[in-house]
């Protein structure tokens, strides 16, 4: 008998999202209309021309923005709405984020740095009653990412493909759910870009991890399971990568 597999459920939704920002005296209409589902443990890509509304779609996907019309629904449910408390909890135990400029602490070493999102969950009690586990686990991340012999080092002697291992290795350490990036390549030569986007590929496979990247690279892109292009606010076409 033949199985009919089942698509993963939808985790994470678009719900006709308008975006528009004021330079001065002009209006400029960012997003309009946009609807988009994200299934559970899916690789997707965002894709489009500088302009073209990608990354402000992302920092709305992840409550980092509010929507002037539309709705986010988290699992079917609205979470746009919610209190800025309840928002603040999501951002850091639903959604990591990784972006194109790291945002590392300069004055931190990587095991701070990673340790970072854990710090902020926790009392300050909670966490030194804990800080051995959490220590353990933010090491266990920052070798997952290949930076073990770098733990001690600061931002300022690390490369740009360092500094973005260290910025993944933080964004995961708090386990969340779905993880949103950034043009997270952008910042790097080629080679290295290639190594990030591996690491992202074996994150989404190994975990199930549910990612959405923002890329404006084409070959970047195809290494997704799916591509959404964006075109002037407005979505031109979503398309399966093609099987290899």
């Amino acid at each position: 008998m033949n199985t009919i597999l089942q698509p993963n459920p939808i985790q994470l939704s678009a719900v006709a999202l308008d975006k528009t920002y004021r330079k001065g005296p002009e209006e400029v209409n960012v997003l309009k209309g946009v609807n988009m589902d994200v299934r559970k443990g899916e690789f997707l890509s965002i894709i489009g021309r500088s302009g073209s509304g990608k990354s402000t779609l992302l920092h709305l996907l992840g409550l980092l923005d509010s929507p002037d019309i539309g709705e986010i629904r988290l699992e079917g449910k609205r979470i746009d709405h919610l209190p800025a408390r309840t928002r603040d909890q999501l951002r850091n135990r639903v959604f990591g984020f990784v972006f194109q400029f790291y945002h590392l602490l300069p004055e931190l070493n990587v095991l701070e740095n990673v340790l970072s999102p854990l710090m902020i969950r926790h009392s300050t009690w909670e966490y030194w009653k804990r800080r051995r586990e959490l220590q353990d686990l933010a090491r266990e991340m920052i070798a997952q990412v290949g930076l073990e012999h770098r733990i001690r080092h600061r931002p300022s002697q690390m490369s740009g493909g360092e500094l973005q291992r260290a910025a993944i290795a933080r964004s995961l350490v708090a386990e969340p759910e779905i993880l949103l990036a950034d043009e997270p390549t952008g910042n790097l030569d080629v080679d290295t870009g290639k190594g990030i986007i591996e690491l992202l590929s074996r994150l989404n496979s190994e975990r199930q991890l549910t990612i959405m990247m923002v890329t404006h690279d084409e070959a970047i892109a195809q290494r997704a399971q799916r591509i959404v292009r964006l075109n002037k606010g407005q979505i031109e076409n979503i398309r399966e990568r093609a099987a290899s």
